[in-house]
Formats: structure tokens, sequence, C-alpha cells
């Protein structure tokens, strides 16, 4: 069976344990994958873990345990923070598995066999990026990403030859045929590729990775460079190099979406169709660049102690509250995440809008002897929302949504319907008509808070409709910050 859309996370390195950063992207692509599920769109959603990095060398010896167990250990976390997201997904892919250093020999057998060559050269090296970077990248000479000057580097790798595929690239981002969200990143690539694109070393010296990694086909002195091999698993986690399924799914016809932070689009937008050009497979269709989550002002970091865990946000929440908080937030801008902006979400906009509301229109229903609310018709997005989710806009999809709340708010305020004799015909016309709204409010927001907007829909479908208990009853604001990670 062919697939309508296939859409990907990108695979966190696995060298310490997930925080509410990674939280943010699963359930931007969940949000995504979600809404095309209530259109009745076939829909394949993957994630997994990038476990191929020299940073997990490292991060093993500092903590004196085996590589192995250090990838076991932090893929589970990260397997265990999607299902506490209650994220819908169908593949999770770890680049240690056999399935996927297959795929990945194969799809360097399919590029070109001219794209690749080899040779000795001398470079800039970021450990934190594990990539080459030129002058142009640095800022003051460190790396603005890490902070960290970037070390000489003399090494003999193999290369893939970016630079023929410049022209192509700009043709397909200028046109769209590639469609970068925000536009503001769209212009910023441009922006690099029109400077042009110089070939790129694609794999790494096999001693120097202390031999961690996926060696290169009839090479083991090379390993292939994390990166390349970490973009293959959009293909591998799909079947490529083990089995067939992966053609109705990595395919012309489906749109395939990738949800990237924005310090990873040179390798989405740039490295990763010019290497699907080369081995002649279909590129992307979208790549949706989302901004970086500060925690209470400031940088995400181990070292500062403020990596917060978001599955024990999850428990003391609930998964939907931290959901709608996450996805409120401006997708494609930097945001501050705090517990004190969470509990005044809950709050303002889960107790006060949608938990009132529901409970409103619950009782007017029951009151009027509504017996059922189930429009089909109610289920068609409005041409607003359904703009806002095509370009990936999650937060104004949303206040798109919670207009419709504010719009029934606003009727039942001005018509008073507790002054009027109720089950009159003009009432319960009125009362049916705001129940259908709400329907339609529920079953769309059930891409972004999935078990609150089941629920809602339950109760409306009820016959006949009873007023419905608090959705998001009032709780004590936190005396405390959640727990930072050890």
């Amino acid at each position: 069976m062919n697939t309508d859309h296939y859409i990907t996370t990108s695979i966190p390195y696995v060298n310490a344990a997930p925080h509410i950063g990674h939280a943010l992207e699963i359930v931007q692509a969940d949000a995504l994958a979600r809404y095309y599920r209530l259109r009745s769109d076939r829909v394949v959603l993957q994630s997994g873990t990038d476990e191929n990095a020299h940073k997990n060398v490292a991060a093993a010896e500092a903590l004196g345990t085996s590589v192995q167990a250090l990838v076991d250990e932090n893929s589970d976390a990260y397997a265990k923070l999607i299902r506490a997201l209650d994220v819908e997904l169908d593949s999770f892919i770890r680049t240690t598995e056999e399935r996927h250093a297959s795929g990945v020999g194969t799809l360097w057998q399919a590029m070109r066999s001219d794209d690749l060559y080899r040779k000795s050269y001398e470079g800039l090296y970021c450990e934190g990026c594990e990539d080459f970077v030129s002058d142009r990248d640095l800022v003051d000479g460190v790396c603005p990403d890490h902070n960290t000057q970037p070390a000489i580097v003399r090494e003999d790798n193999y290369f893939f030859r970016l630079s023929r595929y410049q022209d192509r690239l700009l043709e397909l981002i200028e046109s769209d045929e590639l469609r970068v969200y925000p536009a503001q990143r769209k212009r910023e690539i441009l922006a690099f590729v029109g400077r042009g694109l110089q070939d790129i070393s694609i794999s790494r010296d096999s001693h120097r990775m202390s031999g961690w990694g996926i060696t290169v086909p009839e090479d083991p002195t090379q390993v292939i460079y994390v990166w390349i091999d970490a973009l293959i698993n959009y293909l591998t986690g799909i079947g490529y190099g083990s089995s067939a399924a992966w053609r109705s799914v990595w395919s012309k016809s489906a749109t395939k979406t990738h949800v990237i932070g924005k310090n990873v689009w040179k390798f989405h937008a740039i490295y990763w169709p010019a290497m699907l050009l080369s081995a002649g497979l279909p590129i992307p269709d979208r790549i949706m660049v989302h901004g970086f989550l500060t925690a209470e002002g400031k940088k995400i970091s181990k070292s500062l102690g403020n990596v917060i865990d978001p599955r024990e946000l999850a428990a003391q929440w609930d998964v939907d509250p931290l959901r709608f908080y996450l996805l409120t937030l401006s997708p494609f801008s930097d945001g501050d995440f705090s517990t004190g902006r969470l509990a005044e979400c809950y709050k303002s906009q889960l107790s006060s809008r949608i938990g009132s509301t529901v409970t409103r229109v619950t009782a007017l229903c029951e009151r009027n002897g509504v017996e059922q609310v189930r429009d089909t018709a109610a289920r068609l997005p409005t041409d607003e929302f359904h703009a806002h989710m095509e370009r990936c806009q999650l937060d104004k999809a949303v206040q798109t949504l919670m207009s419709l709340l504010a719009g029934i708010n606003s009727e039942v305020s001005e018509y008073r319907p507790w002054e009027h004799s109720h089950r009159t015909q003009e009432t319960v016309n009125r009362v049916e008509k705001w129940a259908t709204t709400l329907y339609t409010f529920a079953y769309w927001i059930q891409a972004f808070i999935p078990s609150t907007g089941s629920e809602i829909c339950a109760q409306l479908e009820r016959v006949p409709v009873r007023k419905s208990a608090p959705l998001f009853p009032p709780r004590p604001s936190p005396n405390s910050k959640a727990r930072p990670q050890a």
C-alpha cells in the first residue's frame, strides 16, 4: 500500500539522556502525523537514535563503561520518552542495527562512482559538531554552537562531489520543489549554497574513531562519517537495503517531511538531497526547521545543571498539558521553557478556556436535551487551519482552533441561555450549534492533545449528552522546578 505522508525527526546523539529539546521535536512531528491521520491520509512517522558518533565513544570512556552499553541505555531512554509523550510512532531505527549498516552500504554503492573519491585533507574539525568547518562558519575563531576552537586535522578520507549539485540544489530550493519552512531558513540556505559548495569529506580514519562506526565498503581503514551514516536512517528505517517495503514510503507520490533543529539544516537541505540525487532517488519534499529551547533563559546544558527531564514533567503535569505548552510555542523561533509558564498555560488555556468551555456546553446540552453530537461535516478543517498545518505553523493552527472556543463563549454570553426557557427550539438550535463547533475543535485538537480531544469527542457522542466533569481541575502551582537530570 502506498503512503501519503512520511514524517521523520532528526535522530539525536545518545551520549546523554534526552532533554526537553528532544521532546519539542518529537511532539511537533507527531502533531503533523496525527493531523494527516485525522484527514484519513496514510502516514508513516519515524524517529530513532544516532549511535555511531565518536561522542559516544568519549562519553563511554568518561563513564568507564562500554560504548554499546551506553548507547543501549540512552536509546532506551529516548524510546521511553516517545511513549511518555503519547507519540504514535510507526518506525524506530537505531543506527547500530544491522539493517541500518546494510542499507548504508547499499546507498554508498548506489551513488555515482565518480561522485566518490579519496584524497588527503587538512582542515578545521569541531569535535562538538563532528564536522569539518570553514572560517566562515566560526565566530571570533570558535564554533558558535559549542564555543570551542576547532582543531586542525590532517587525514586521508573519501570525499563526495557536492560541488556537482550546487546549481540543482539552488533550483530545487528556489522553486519550492524542496520546500523549507520558515522562509527565513530558506533564505539562509540559499545564501549558503549561493556562496559556493565545496566537496565534503564523508569518511573518517577508523583508528581515530576507535573503530566505532560503519565501515566503508571494501575499505576497513575508513568508517563512514557519522552524519552521512545518520541521514540514511530515513531510508533504512523503512527497509532500504533489507526489503522492498521502502519503495511505497520513499516514493515520489508521498510527501516526505523532515522535522529538524536549526543547527542541522546544512545536512538535511544540502548534503542529503545531493546524496539522493547521486543515487537516483527522490528527494524530500518539506523540511521544517524549528528553533531551540532554552531553560529559564539559559542554554540547556548538563554542565549548567538545567537539563530538565521531560518524562518527569509528563508524569507531574500529565502528557497533554506538556504537549500543549510545547506546541503553542512558536515552532520557528527560539523559545524559553519554564515550569512557571507551563503552570500559567495550564491555568489560563487548558483549565479556564478548554475545560470551562466543555463543561459549559455539555451542561447546556444536558439541560436542553441534546441527544448526541457527531456531525461528520464538523470534521472538515477551516481553510485557515489547514493552511497553517501545511506550512507547519503549529502554534497558529492551535490558535485557530482556540478561536472556535472564543466564538462559542462570546455567543453564549450574548444570548444568555440561562435567561431563556430551556428546550425552546431557538435555544436547542443554538446549543446544538455550539456543541457542533466544540466537536470540530475536539476532533482537530486531537493532533495536539490527543487524549483530551478524544475525551471531548466521546462526551459529545454520548446519548444523551451529559455535563462533563472538569477536564483540567485547578491545581497548585509547583513549588519548585522539575528536577534536573543528574
